[in-house]
């Protein structure tokens, strides 16, 4: 067992790939030499060589079309996209070729290839380097959206997407690459796509959730338990927001009667409107007051100081959830 944080947990799942399949090709901008932006490649270029692991042009429409040619020969492709807001070039590769490849060929091609980018706020970034738009990606049938949490979490998806025959949109958020540590196991292993992970169980109201802000709302939990808040939470991480884990938040909600989505991404028509949408209509008769959402507010994020407001935070978590319990039917 080895503790590692989020940086060092993709690093380390990067390497076991590699040496475990030969035909994974790792390139970005700057992800050879320099190990990218964030150093999640460091090292890979000189333990595999230029061929395995190389810089590519600032060029995302590029980085992405050249997957798809590599995949649907044989390679497996991990695209390093400096941040999610760069992505934007790279929309017609995605959806109109990558996400389609299986459907289009009808089965004759699939295209095995994982897109990483660091997403999200909280590191005082310029535009376009503190976007979150998982729910634009995942409106796209023909590809899996991953957003981890923990370095377990982000080594074990991130083999699991490396390994899926199937397109991959894997998210990293910025704010929490080196926030914490968390000892892993030191083999290969793999984590379910499309299950999410229950965290503490309760009985008063279930929150869902997925990224920096699991970890918001575990200091919000534990915040509200030192003020004698004797609210039961049950806490749900997502891990995967395409496709997402419908049975086990259905199961949780029955079960409290109360729900809360928490993410920064903005509000409207987000991957909290699509949550409380289908827990409506499976959970209806179970609730025992309205869905609610804690997100980013409907802008273009603020950068530098300004993003701390556009953010949820353990305070306004920890507002939300008095709130909800507050309500009287």
């Amino acid at each position: 067992m080895a503790t590692f944080n989020n940086i060092q947990a993709l690093t380390h799942a990067l390497d076991l790939a590699m040496e475990k399949h030969q035909n994974v090709v790792i390139y970005g901008e700057d992800a050879g030499f320099e190990g990218g932006v964030f150093r999640a490649t460091m090292g890979l270029q000189a333990k595999y060589g230029e061929k395995r692991c190389f810089d590519a042009p600032i060029a995302e429409a590029t980085l992405a079309g050249s997957a798809v040619g590599m995949a649907i020969n044989g390679l497996l492709p991990v695209v390093e996209m400096q941040f999610e807001g760069f992505s934007y070039p790279a929309i017609q590769q995605l959806f109109t070729h990558i996400a389609r490849m299986r459907n289009r060929s009808r089965g004759r091609f699939t295209c095995p290839l994982v897109i990483r980018m660091p997403m999200g706020g909280g590191i005082r970034a310029l535009e376009h380097h503190s976007e979150a738009m998982e729910a634009m990606f995942a409106h796209n049938p023909g590809l899996k959206v991953i957003i981890p949490s923990t370095p377990f979490d982000t080594k074990g998806l991130l083999l699991a997407a490396i390994e899926s025959p199937d397109p991959v949109i894997f998210l990293e958020p910025t704010k929490i690459y080196r926030a914490f540590k968390q000892e892993i196991p030191d083999e290969y292993y793999t984590l379910p796509i499309g299950e999410g992970y229950k965290i503490q169980e309760g009985t008063d109201l279930t929150i869902v959730t997925y990224g920096t802000q699991t970890v918001d709302c575990q200091k919000a939990i534990e915040e509200l338990k030192a003020a004698g808040d004797q609210t039961s939470i049950e806490l749900i991480d997502l891990r995967t927001i395409q496709p997402w884990d419908r049975q086990m938040v259905i199961e949780s909600v029955k079960k409290t009667g109360r729900l809360l989505v928490v993410h920064e991404a903005v509000r409207s028509f987000s991957v909290a409107a699509e949550i409380i949408a289908t827990v409506n209509e499976k959970c209806f008769e179970y609730l025992e007051a309205p869905c609610a959402r804690l997100t980013g507010y409907d802008i273009v994020i603020p950068f530098d100081r300004g993003e701390h407001y556009h953010q949820p935070s353990v305070e306004k978590i920890v507002t939300k959830v008095k709130e909800i319990m507050a309500y009287e039917i």
